[in-house]
């Protein structure tokens, strides 16, 4: 009986073990773009590619509704932290060498998704990405973390406070390095230092209204990058 057991725990902790690290194998998620990035068609002579790189607000982007015939590219992954996102950056960001990326990412990271992280663990992450960028010659927007009064995943947490402090350390770097900070925040920020009722439905999340006054606000930054070239 006794060696009946030790055979079944054995080979219970082995399906466990080994299914955990299957699916721990591509835990940045490299694969989710590899097929699109391999397969890229190539743009005009006239026009500049731009890469979005984010979190599940990045990819929830009407990008074909909102940014018409633009060689955009969208990179966010619904869920990911900056450890993720610099894991994947090379792959997602500068195989595609792109004229300009813009980073938004920390939303995932103070809710705690793969672990606890402190603002600086954040900024590193995204600091890091900058650099590479910069020592790839792509040209660097750093994007404001939208504002969130709770998380609807992950109640409790008291976002709205540690956001606008990440938001004022993204904002300290960009103007040290001369990289331009796109403020997304402050238009769609309410008295709670949540996010507007008329731009999101969960609090966290644009809805089409909410995409529809960042897209503006991200062509400008674009623009006025592109502008320098």
């Amino acid at each position: 009986l006794m060696k009946n057991l030790k055979s079944i725990f054995y080979t219970l902790f082995l399906s466990i073990f080994m299914g955990q690290t299957i699916a721990a194998q591509d835990w940045a998620n490299l694969n989710k773009y590899q097929n699109e990035n391999s397969t890229l068609k190539p743009i005009t002579a006239n026009q500049k590619k731009v890469v979005f790189m984010g979190d599940s607000i990045t990819e929830g982007w009407p990008f074909l509704d909102l940014f018409t015939n633009k060689p955009y590219l969208n990179r966010g992954i619904s869920g990911q932290t900056t450890p993720q996102m610099l894991i994947r950056f090379r792959a997602d960001v500068i195989a595609l060498k792109p004229s300009v990326v813009l980073i938004m990412a920390g939303t995932n990271d103070i809710a705690g998704n793969t672990g606890p992280s402190t603002l600086e663990m954040i900024t590193d992450n995204i600091f890091s990405m900058a650099e590479l960028a910069k020592a790839h010659q792509i040209k660097v927007i750093l994007c404001s973390v939208l504002p969130a009064y709770d998380f609807s995943w992950k109640k409790g947490l008291h976002p709205a406070e540690k956001i606008a402090t990440l938001n004022a350390m993204i904002k300290k770097y960009a103007d040290a390095n001369k990289i331009l900070y796109l403020d997304y925040y402050s238009t769609m920020v309410n008295e709670q230092k949540g996010l507007k009722s008329t731009y999101s439905e969960d609090g966290v999340h644009p809805n089409k209204a909410g995409y529809e006054v960042m897209t503006p606000l991200a062509e400008k930054a674009i623009s006025k990058v592109l502008s320098k070239y």
